[in-house]
């Protein structure tokens, strides 16, 4: 897989309306590429609406996003309309880009090995090289991940999260330690008396 850096490989592929796409119309712009195993599957159906619903903030920034899968183009316009997606879904049918960027690899499932997409995203920068590589996509924080790299993304609600869960785990964890001392000293107390008693009656 190609790491930051590295030139990023030209291509001249079709888009799910049958335009192709060509590399050299993007040059002195940022733009970012994502690789995905398959068309309307649930996590590739995640990924895809994710990135439509947070579209206007790349277009905002000037930054096209290109999806890619081996899908053939009549794959992608189905899918596409389905789910109103609205960003070119590149036909990769030949593994050309696919291969280019090193994300055709050996997957495993149940003990049984076999080849497909790994899902990764690369943003290319200004100057034609990769950017950023984000491996093993997490489907559903994908566009926000990227977002968050290029500055105009939301981290800090997931920030507040975790810090208001935090004191709320050490109150309850407190209680039973204090309040189980008492009740063991206070049974110990009253069962000695008895046996004293007990020995001077014999």
């Amino acid at each position: 897989m190609l790491a930051p850096g590295a030139p990023a490989p030209h291509f001249a592929l079709p888009d799910q309306s049958g335009t192709v796409q060509n590399v050299k119309s993007l040059k002195g712009k940022r733009y970012l590429v994502y690789f995905y195993p398959k068309d309307s599957t649930p996590g590739c159906t995640v990924q895809a609406c994710g990135i439509q619903s947070d579209l206007a903030q790349f277009n905002k920034l000037g930054i096209p996003v290109f999806g890619v899968s081996m899908d053939s183009v009549a794959s992608h316009r189905k899918f596409a309309d389905k789910y109103a997606l609205s960003f070119p879904l590149l036909a990769d049918t030949e593994r050309a880009l696919i291969e280019a960027y090193g994300v055709w690899v050996e997957k495993s499932m149940y003990g049984k090995h076999y080849m497909g997409i790994s899902r990764s995203s690369f943003l290319i920068g200004s100057n034609g090289k990769i950017e950023q590589v984000w491996e093993k996509v997490n489907t559903k924080t994908h566009a926000a991940d990227v977002l968050a790299f290029i500055g105009g993304a939301k981290p800090e609600t997931t920030a507040v999260k975790k810090t208001s869960a935090k004191p709320v785990v050490k109150k309850a964890a407190a209680k039973p330690t204090a309040a189980k001392k008492p009740v063991v000293k206070k049974s110990v107390a009253k069962k000695a008396p008895a046996m004293k008693s007990a020995a001077k009656k014999k």
